[in-house]
C-alpha cells in the first residue's frame, strides 16, 4: 500500500513552513520561507497577511513536490500558528483592511492602562484567564476599528471578519467558505470565556467589537472542512488547528497533569498541563485552554517570554556579531563565563511573570575587558534565566515541583543553552529526537481526527528521547548567578519607571 502522510502547516512569526510526517511521526519532507517583518514605529510590529498566505501555500506545494506526492497521498492537514496576531479583512472581497498586527506589537499599551482605570482588568482575568496586555488580540482589533477609515461602520454592517492566523489560512484554503478558529487560539484573544467556552459578549461590548466579526470556535482536533481543489491539486481534509504553543504541548505528549514543555522559538513559551480544572495564577502566569479532540477539556498554565531566539537574531542581524544563529555556540565555547554581564532582552517589554510593556532591553555589568564572545554568551544565558523565572512561578501556582522539562523549538538545538538551562533550574532537561514538536502537534491533532492514528497511546510511542541534560552546577554558583539576574531585571524595569 502506498504510504500516506499528514501535512502540517506551521505559520510562525518569521517564517512559514510545511512539514509532511509519516505514521511514525518522522519528517519526510519540509519546506520553509521567511517573510517580511515591518517595524513602522518604535514598539510596532506588522506583517503582510497576503505574504503570510502566499508563503504558506507556496511551501505546501514545495514540500509535496520534494517528496513527489499528490493531494490524494495526504490524509489531512493540521495547522499551527503564531497566536494573537490580528488580521481583519473584508468578508466579500477577502482583502485585508490593514496589515496584520503581530503579537509582539505594543502599540495598544495605552488601551491596557485605560481598561485598568475602567476596572475591567479583573473581569478579563476572571473570564479569560489572561493578564491584560497589548500582547493579546482584543486591543489590536479595537485599534484597527478605530484607526482605519470606515472600518467601524463596515464592521457593524457585518462586512468585516476578524481572525488569528489559523482563521486567515483556513479562510483562504477553503476560498472563503469557512470562518473558524479553535479553542486554543480563541483563548488568546482576551475576548473568550475559558470557563463557558464561548465569546464573551460583555467584553466584546467594552471593546466595541461586533460579535458578527468573530469566527466560529471548534475543538483543535476536528473536521474543519476541505481545501479548494485547485490549490494543491485536489481537495484535502483540514482536521486540526491549534496555536503554536498548545500544539507543541500536544506534540511533546504532555498529556498528564504537571507535564511541562518549553518551546525556544522567537519567544520562549512554557506550558504546564494542569488538567481539567483551571487555576487562576497569583504569580503572573496565564491560564489557557489546551489542544484536544472533540469532547475533551483541558487547561494549562503558561508563561510567555517575548524575546528568546529573537535575541540571537538580534546579534546576527542588528549587531552583526554572528553570521548564523548556529555560530553562537561556537563563540560561547571560547569563553568561560559572561564576565559578570547580564543582558535583559526586553525589546518589546517584559512578559511573564513581570508583565511590564514599558521595560526595555538592558545590558549591565560591562567592563573594559568585555568581549564579543561574552556578549553572545550573556545573550544566550538570558533565555535560560527568563525560563527559570516562569517555571518558579508555575511551581508556586500549581504546587507541583518540576523534575523534568521537555524542550523543543529551534534554539533547543543549542547544547550550551540546554545545559545552562538544566544548571539554572537544577532539573533534568529532555530534548526529543524531533524538535519540530509544534508542527508535530498539529499533525497529531489532524491525524487523530481523521483516523490516521488510532489513539493517544499510539502517538505516545512515537516520542523518542535524543538527549538528557543533567545539572552539574553547584548551589553557590547558581544562587550567585540568579541574584545577578534579578538585579539586572530590576534595572530594565527601573528604566521604564522614570518616563
Amino acid at each position: 500500500m502506498k504510504e500516506r502522510y499528514i501535512m502540517a502547516l506551521d505559520q510562525g512569526t518569521t517564517s512559514s513552513r510545511c512539514i509532511l510526517f509519516n505514521h511514525s511521526g518522522e519528517i519526510k519532507s519540509m519546506a520553509q520561507k521567511e517573510f517580511t517583518q515591518f517595524y513602522p514605529r518604535t514598539g510596532w510590529v506588522e506583517h503582510d497577511p497576503k505574504e503570510i498566505w502566499s508563503s504558506q501555500i507556496g511551501v505546501a506545494a514545495e514540500a509535496m513536490a520534494k517528496l513527489g506526492v499528490k493531494s490524494e497521498d495526504i490524509t489531512a492537514i493540521g495547522i499551527t500558528n503564531q497566536r494573537e496576531t490580528t488580521i481583519i479583512w473584508n468578508r466579500f472581497t477577502g482583502e485585508p483592511i490593514y496589515p496584520a498586527i503581530v503579537w509582539q506589537c505594543h502599540r495598544t499599551a495605552d488601551k491596557i492602562e485605560q481598561l485598568k482605570k475602567d476596572g475591567v482588568d479583573s473581569l478579563i482575568r476572571k473570564k479569560t484567564g489572561l493578564i491584560p496586555d497589548p500582547y493579546f488580540s482584543g486591543t489590536k482589533i479595537a485599534w484597527i476599528l478605530e484607526h482605519v477609515s470606515g472600518a467601524r461602520e463596515q464592521a457593524e454592517k457585518g462586512e468585516l471578519l476578524f481572525g488569528t492566523v489559523d482563521t486567515w489560512l483556513i479562510w483562504n484554503l477553503t476560498k472563503g467558505k469557512i470562518h473558524v478558529t479553535d479553542y486554543t487560539n480563541a483563548s488568546r484573544t482576551m475576548l473568550f470565556d475559558i470557563h463557558k467556552y464561548c465569546w464573551d459578549e460583555e467584553l466584546l461590548r467594552y471593546f466595541k467589537i461586533p460579535l458578527c466579526m468573530m469566527p466560529k470556535v471548534k475543538a483543535s482536533g476536528c473536521i474543519f472542512g476541505y481545501t479548494e481543489p485547485g490549490l494543491l491539486g485536489g481537495e484535502i481534509l483540514i482536521a486540526g488547528a491549534a496555536g503554536d504553543q498548545q500544539a507543541a504541548l500536544f506534540g511533546q505528549c504532555c498529556f498528564e497533569q504537571g507535564d511541562v514543555k518549553n518551546t525556544y522559538g522567537t519567544g520562549c513559551f512554557l506550558l504546564m498541563n494542569i488538567g481539567e480544572n483551571p487555576i487562576l495564577s497569583n504569580h503572573g502566569l496565564l491560564t489557557t485552554i489546551t489542544a484536544g479532540l472533540e469532547g475533551t477539556k483541558g487547561y494549562a498554565l503558561e508563561g510567555s517570554v517575548f524575546v528568546a531566539g529573537a535575541a540571537i537574531q538580534w546579534l546576527r542581524d542588528e549587531q552583526k556579531m554572528l553570521r548564523t544563529a548556529q555560530e553562537s555556540e561556537e563563540l560561547i565555547a571560547k569563553t568561560k563565563n559572561s564576565g559578570g554581564v547580564y543582558i535583559v532582552p526586553a525589546f518589546t517589554g517584559l512578559g511573564a511573570p513581570y508583565w511590564n510593556p514599558f521595560a526595555r532591553g538592558t545590558i549591565v555589568g560591562i567592563t573594559r575587558g568585555f568581549s564579543q564572545e561574552q556578549m553572545v554568551r550573556a545573550t544566550v544565558e538570558s533565555i535560560a534565566y527568563q525560563a527559570y523565572d516562569v517555571i518558579r512561578a508555575m511551581e508556586q501556582d500549581s504546587g507541583i515541583l518540576l523534575n523534568t522539562l521537555k524542550v523543543d523549538g529551534g534554539a533547543s538545538a543549542n547544547n550550551f543553552l540546554m545545559q545552562f538551562q538544566a544548571n539554572i533550574l537544577n532539573a533534568q532537561v529532555q530534548r526529543p529526537s524531533c524538535i519540530e514538536t509544534t508542527a508535530l502537534g498539529a499533525a497529531y491533532l489532524a491525524g487523530l481526527s481523521s483516523g490516521y492514528w488510532n489513539d493517544i497511546e499510539e502517538i505516545k510511542s512515537n516520542w523518542n528521547l535524543e538527549r538528557t541534560f543533567q545539572s552539574n552546577m553547584d548551589l553557590k554558583e547558581r544562587e550567585e548567578l540568579l541574584h545577578g539576574w534579578k538585579r539586572a531585571v530590576k534595572c530594565a524595569i527601573a528604566w521604564a519607571l522614570d518616563q
